[in-house]
């Protein structure tokens, strides 16, 4: 009967033991990845770049899988652990290897962001299949991008890193985006620079592509791009501030020119069919 009572004692402290060394592995975890935290804090305020929050992130993902394995191994020992890892099947191991590779590829994919920096955080990019964002966060797996209203892209790592990709605001604190407008042949090509031109200006989203040592302000110019099939394609470069919604940029030009070319007499050509009836 003592012989019992003494199991049970010991099996209830085993429980409680094994219980205290999962909180202190937990606590210890929640410590490390604050201090992280805190760390790649202080190093964003001295160094604004994309390649700190992938760091960031790796390192945390490194923290709470390290502590995971010593945690395991105070109980069935490190080295009971390698031979369950490496001692298994074929076929374990070849599923394992094919379930992991999109991740080590998204791993490295962003490894080659971080260090050639094709793009940083709050740069407006556009990918090759058309997709545009602002580049909002990068962890070891994506990057997501902030599309219009709350829509968000998540792109992984592997695929965005053999992208072709247009940076918007590539080493400028600023965006510019290209506009073009169609206009009808027989159009005045000196009325319609002047008109395009005064749009970009006076928009309250734009700002001039540089300024002079003497205060002049300069814009990019309005330039006659291409003869199309029906118009004349004409092409500006406008630029704004990173805290402008692109959206609401596009909107505002849009529509001054628009309104301003018709004010103006200019023809805006559109594809249209015409129908003639034979009478047989």
């Amino acid at each position: 009967m003592n012989q019992n009572v003494n199991v049970n004692v010991k099996n209830g402290w085993g429980v409680v033991g094994i219980v205290a060394k999962i909180a202190i592995a937990v606590l210890i975890t929640w410590i490390l990845l604050k201090l992280n935290k805190i760390f790649f804090r202080r190093l964003q305020k001295k160094y604004n770049g994309l390649y700190l929050l992938f760091f960031k992130r790796l390192i945390d993902v490194v923290i709470i899988v390290s502590c995971g394995i010593i945690t395991i191994s105070s109980y069935i020992g490190l080295e009971s652990i390698w031979q369950t890892i490496l001692g298994g099947t074929a076929i374990t191991t070849a599923v394992l290897t094919f379930a992991a590779q999109d991740t080590i590829k998204d791993v490295l994919g962003g490894l080659m962001i971080s260090l050639n920096k094709p793009f940083e955080v709050g740069n407006r990019i556009e990918l090759e299949d058309g997709t545009v964002g602002i580049v909002e966060d990068m962890t070891p797996r994506h990057v997501v991008l902030v599309g219009i209203d709350t829509l968000r892209h998540i792109v992984p790592n592997s695929k965005l890193n053999t992208m072709r990709v247009i940076n918007y605001s590539y080493h400028r604190e600023d965006r510019s985006m290209t506009f073009r407008f169609p206009v009808g042949y027989d159009s005045d090509m000196a009325l319609v620079k002047k008109v395009i031109a005064k749009e970009i200006e006076d928009c309250p989203y734009t700002h001039p592509k540089r300024r002079e040592e003497d205060g002049t302000e300069v814009y990019a110019p309005v330039l006659f791009l291409e003869f199309k099939d029906s118009a004349l394609l004409m092409g500006v470069t406008a630029y704004y501030d990173s805290s402008n919604p692109t959206e609401c940029v596009k909107d505002e030009i849009n529509t001054r020119v628009r309104e301003a070319l018709i004010a103006n007499g200019i023809e805006i050509p559109y594809t249209h069919i015409t129908v003639h009836e034979v009478n047989s």
